[in-house]
């Protein structure tokens, strides 16, 4: 418990500061052509180390990294993918004396298909993940779709996607999982709180689609329980009516008063520790999607009021937008956001680690 005590010291004091409003961290200069974004093929080639050949004859440029594979013409939107035909909605053009692709390639090709290794390796180098136990809530369900694209995407849908997805990379890291849900129903919110903490894990990962009146609106961002949540009320409850199990733990007294203050402590220190979370999950992100990270902020959302571990609630993207609706809509982006979230944990976990060893 002194050991805690101090890692919550250290975490206020790193933490607080938050995650700034940034775009993706590749810092890659980006041309409009006829009012679409296009990107330099090659500083993306560059960038994720592929090789590429053009024969200016033909117009033709051949990409390879690995076992991967992809030809694309100048003035064609007809590409090959590893011997599949993908179509894009515009053509590959020429920009100021350079080939560009428009930005539809680079998610689809680029971010998937010359990505994966790149988070294997960061896997490989980081380490295990240091957690025994992850609750994943996949927000809303069956008569509560939460928010609605134009095109009829339904919040509900895409959360027990990325949670199942998310769950299923933990537990091939050896991590055992929880879901609040894993089918398509009502699950109200005092539920989900008690599977969390009846679960006793090590952290709690509600996911979300945001939704805005604004069309222009979108990005990835992530809340933590806010200050302004009484950790003395939230003690007091949950004394009455929580064991605290602590391992290692011997008082002198079993007061209600001694749980209460005990409680108080795990929330606090609870507060700090989902702060570390959210950051790491926005810092994973910012070098993860192709999309502006609005940061880490507190809320007053009933889950992360009831959970007595750290937990956060991801809002992975915007619905409401246009473009971020379409992302949402494919698996090849719906895994890319569960491996981000599965790296921001691995990095959250490292983090709690060191923290710890620097207290002893």
């Amino acid at each position: 418990m002194v050991n805690k005590i101090k890692i919550l010291l250290v975490l206020f004091m790193l933490c607080i500061c938050g995650c700034a409003t940034v775009p993706v961290g590749e810092n890659i200069a980006t041309y409009s052509i006829g009012g679409v974004t296009y990107y330099p093929l090659a500083t993306l080639c560059d960038l994720r180390g592929v090789t590429m050949q053009y024969d200016p004859l033909t117009r033709i440029a051949s990409l390879a990294k690995d076992q991967q594979r992809s030809t694309l013409r100048v003035g064609d939107a007809l590409v090959l993918v590893n011997d599949n035909v993908l179509r894009l909605n515009n053509p590959v053009d020429i920009w100021q004396g350079a080939i560009a692709v428009p930005r539809q390639y680079k998610e689809q090709v680029f971010d998937i298909l010359f990505r994966k290794d790149v988070l294997a390796h960061r896997r490989a180098g980081i380490g295990k993940i240091k957690l025994n136990k992850v609750v994943i809530d996949p927000g809303h369900g069956g008569t509560d779709p939460g928010a609605i694209g134009k095109s009829g995407l339904r919040e509900k849908d895409i959360n027990l996607d990325i949670a199942k997805r998310l769950s299923s990379l933990l537990k091939a890291e050896g991590v055992q999982t929880m879901l609040t849900r894993s089918t398509d129903k009502f699950v109200p919110l005092s539920t989900r709180v008690s599977i969390a903490n009846r679960a006793k894990a090590d952290l709690f990962i509600s996911i979300h689609s945001n939704a805005a009146r604004s069309r222009a609106l979108c990005g990835f961002e992530v809340f933590y329980v806010a200050p302004s949540v009484s950790d003395s009320k939230r003690a007091m409850l949950t004394a009455r009516t929580t064991a605290l199990n602590l391992k290692d733990a011997d008082f002198a007294s079993n007061s209600q008063e001694l749980k209460t203050i005990i409680w108080d402590m795990i929330y606090t220190n609870s507060r700090a520790e989902s702060i570390e979370l959210s950051r790491s999950l926005c810092k994973i992100m910012d070098s993860s999607i192709d999309a502006d990270i609005l940061g880490v902020k507190n809320a007053r959302f009933q889950v992360l009021k009831g959970i007595t571990m750290p937990g956060a609630l991801i809002e992975v993207g915007f619905v409401s937008n246009l473009h971020e609706e379409r992302l949402l809509k494919t698996s090849a982006y719906r895994e890319k956001l569960a491996v981000g979230i599965l790296e921001g944990i691995r990095d959250y976990s490292q983090e709690m680690a060191l923290v710890e060893m620097a207290s002893k």
